[in-house]
């Protein structure tokens, strides 16, 4: 499969493309706790029986139709289902993606092997699910993956789609982060205000964010249906570098919040992010008591793990 680069947008996409999986899509909790208990036949009974029974929405549910939202005389969007359901056992998932009105039309059904595969054959610039191996092999294709954590958060009913995501490893690559995690503050302070003119290499999400950036870009900033969040433990001097980067990639992000080391979760919540995306798993779980969250197991925090 052709490997992105991080940073690298494939000028053919005319539309932002978001592969979702199902048990991301929807709540697939009841079924799974059959599969473990039962194995595969017990599941693939279980689907059968109750196929014509709708799933509840998952924790990414919100996003998509917000997604779909974006979608007028010109399509700007488009959603794929990744499962590794069978087609025989998905048919419960489709039916549940008619009956909640959702404009998918194309998907992959793979049977219990990873699907990571196909997510860049359907051209996808973002891949979220609840399977961290399978959000492992997309990052290592080069496609912005995440793993996206249970929550009870409740829906940010406001029209507008808001998005979050934190800055190392995330946006940028994780050089600076690097220095952080073997030299300390100290020396990351250092390092970025010596360096501060030297724009970050992109990270794994970079390509998302100019494909948003993108549709941004054909309304007026105080009338676009997306709104952007950088939601970052940096501080000063650190997030002088954080802005020229962003400027030297002609990329607008309209919030920035530089927390030097504070809990993010009650910002997000302040923010109304349908969705935040973080390198780091405690970041990503405070998140997700407020918001919905997806962990990139990306860089030097997520190396040993």
């Amino acid at each position: 499969m052709e490997r992105l680069e991080p940073g690298n947008v494939r000028p053919q996409d005319a539309r932002l493309v978001v592969a979702i999986s199902s048990r991301a899509l929807f709540d697939l909790d009841e079924s799974h706790r059959v599969f473990e208990e039962g194995g595969e036949e017990a599941y693939s009974r279980h689907q059968i029986e109750k196929e014509n029974e709708p799933l509840a929405p998952g924790v990414a549910f919100p996003l998509a139709k917000k997604l779909l939202a974006l979608n007028g005389a010109e399509p700007r969007v488009e959603v794929i289902l990744i499962s590794r359901n069978s087609a025989d056992t998905g048919l419960r998932v489709f039916n549940s993606i008619r009956h909640h009105g959702l404009d998918i039309t194309r998907a992959a059904f793979t049977r219990g092997e990873s699907p990571y595969r196909y997510i860049g054959a359907f051209g996808a610039h973002l891949f979220l699910s609840a399977n961290a191996e399978d959000v492992r092999k997309a990052l290592d294709a080069g496609i912005a993956a995440a793993t996206i954590l249970p929550s009870t958060a409740g829906n940010n009913a406001d029209g507008q789609l808001r998005i979050a995501f934190d800055g190392d490893a995330v946006i940028f690559s994780d050089e600076s982060e690097r220095i952080y995690s073997t030299n300390g503050l100290e020396a990351f302070n250092r390092n970025e205000a010596d360096a501060k003119d030297l724009p970050l290499s992109g990270g794994p999400f970079h390509p998302f964010l100019a494909a948003l950036h993108a549709i941004q870009s054909e309304y007026p900033a105080e009338d676009s249906p997306i709104r952007t969040a950088l939601v970052t433990a940096r501080g000063a001097p650190a997030h002088e570098r954080v802005i020229r980067t962003l400027r030297s990639w002609g990329i607008r992000i309209d919030e920035a919040l530089f927390l030097g080391g504070r809990d993010k979760g009650d910002f997000l919540k302040a923010f109304g992010a349908d969705i935040f995306f973080d390198d780091q798993t405690r970041h990503c779980e405070s998140a997700a008591n407020h918001v919905a969250a997806g962990h990139v197991p990306f860089g030097v925090k997520n190396a040993a793990t």
